[in-house]
């Protein structure tokens, strides 16, 4: 099989999230691509040029020249290289949830073609492609991996929310099953990765190089998380004190505070499940995620304290959680801890109320039976929880109720002197 590729090449790209539709919206404007999903309100969405992930916008959709939508399996039949890039999520036990994986994979199967490629870009354990999905392909396809058809694997790299580290401007890993479909599948993603891309030497090389992406940042931040469990005790600001040693050159700037969303708070347990099926105890990894899921319990139990301090008593005393989302100027709700802090909250009494101009309400609603508020009152308890850029403007001293008002900072981002605590 020839390693070069053409302007003529079919892509389906799987799955049209936060990581599968800007990457469809790239490769169609150089390629004819169908943005596959089964979620047909999403696609009549897509299709009028308005992505509710805020990833791309109507304009950029519309220059991808080469790119349709489509929720029939008809319709990306005749593609030669599919894409997948659906959810990888943990269960309630926090083990891997390969239901959507597998699935994709089956649907797959049932339309694979010889010479066809199949390039998985969700987040796995290392070994997962060839181990796991790669069965499945040859069942349902009745062909031959590595003679037949071919895999590649190349993790995605999206920031939700960031706009200049954008995909164009990260590199990319590459690899395939074999050395041909590895250099296939590399200048595939360099003729629109501008940042240039990294060709690994295997499939289970690129997957391990994800997995561990996610686990350093989940551990380093753990270790500033346990840091401000430790100083609260003490009395010292967290934030004053990593500012100190951030003087030194050498020092890595990680900051406290809540671990969600789909990559950091899930991407580790991956690589556990997969080390302990390996017969090892993967201890770092595992007492990281333990600290960070702790840290919402501690931001309730610290702000419950700061009202008991300041004289509100738990029936009377309203609250209000300025972000819900599970990072800044993004409204992927997705694993957020902020709605744990608010149902501990609800049990120790207060009126909590949500406020986020970036979540979709409907969505809050369906998934957490919260209703954000769209107003904004005044209260004797302020949590800012997430860093959105709209809440560094607001006026505080017009949102609390009182003098006494506590206004608790988790992300260290307003002036000092109107906050009563920082994480």
């Amino acid at each position: 099989m020839s390693s070069s590729i053409n302007s003529n090449q079919s892509l389906a790209v799987i799955g049209l999230g936060y990581v599968g539709l800007p990457l469809a919206v790239e490769f169609g404007k150089k390629y004819q691509v169908i943005g596959y999903d089964t979620n047909l309100e999403r696609l009549n969405e897509l299709k009028k040029g308005y992505d509710e992930t805020n990833q791309t916008t109507s304009v950029e959709i519309q220059n991808a020249k080469g790119l349709t939508f489509s929720a029939n399996l008809i319709d990306i039949q005749n593609c030669t290289i599919y894409i997948v890039t659906v959810p990888t999520p943990v269960d309630e036990n926090k083990l891997p949830d390969l239901s959507p994986l597998l699935h994709a994979s089956e649907m797959l199967g049932s339309i694979l073609k010889k010479g066809d490629i199949v390039i998985y870009e969700s987040t796995v354990y290392p070994g997962c492609t060839e181990e796991d999905c790669v069965p499945i392909l040859e069942k349902t396809s009745c062909l031959k991996y590595n003679q037949d058809f071919f895999c590649g694997y190349s993790p995605e790299r999206i920031n939700p929310g960031d706009k200049v580290n954008t995909l164009t401007k990260i590199k990319k890993v590459t690899s395939g099953s074999n050395p041909d479909i590895a250099e296939k599948v590399d200048q595939l993603y360099n003729s629109i990765i501008t940042a240039g891309t990294h060709k690994a030497s295997s499939i289970k090389v690129a997957e391990a190089s994800k997995s561990i992406e996610n686990a350093q940042r989940d551990i380093n931040i753990s270790f500033v998380n346990e840091l401000a469990l430790i100083f609260d005790k003490m009395g010292i600001d967290t934030q004053e004190v990593l500012d100190a040693a951030a003087t030194k050159w050498n020092f890595l700037p990680f900051k406290p505070g809540l671990v969600g969303g789909h990559c950091i708070g899930v991407d580790p347990y991956y690589l556990a499940y997969k080390a302990k099926k390996l017969g090892h105890n993967p201890q770092v990894i595992l007492s990281g995620r333990a600290v960070n899921d702790e840290m919402s319990s501690f931001v309730a139990n610290k702000l419950n304290r700061l009202m008991i301090q300041n004289g509100f008593e738990n029936k009377k005393a309203t609250i209000l959680l300025l972000g819900v989302t599970f990072k800044e100027n993004c409204p992927d709700i997705r694993n957020s801890k902020v709605f744990d802090i608010y149902h501990q909250l609800v049990e120790m009494g207060y009126q909590v109320h949500a406020f986020d101009p970036f979540a979709n309400a409907h969505e809050v609603v369906a998934k957490h039976k919260i209703k954000l508020t769209t107003t904004i009152d005044k209260y004797d308890g302020i949590l800012l929880t997430v860093a959105h850029d709209f809440f560094k403007s607001l006026d505080y001293m017009k949102i609390k109720s009182s003098e006494k008002s506590v206004l608790f900072d988790t992300k260290s981002i307003l002036d000092k002197k109107i906050v009563t605590a920082r994480l």
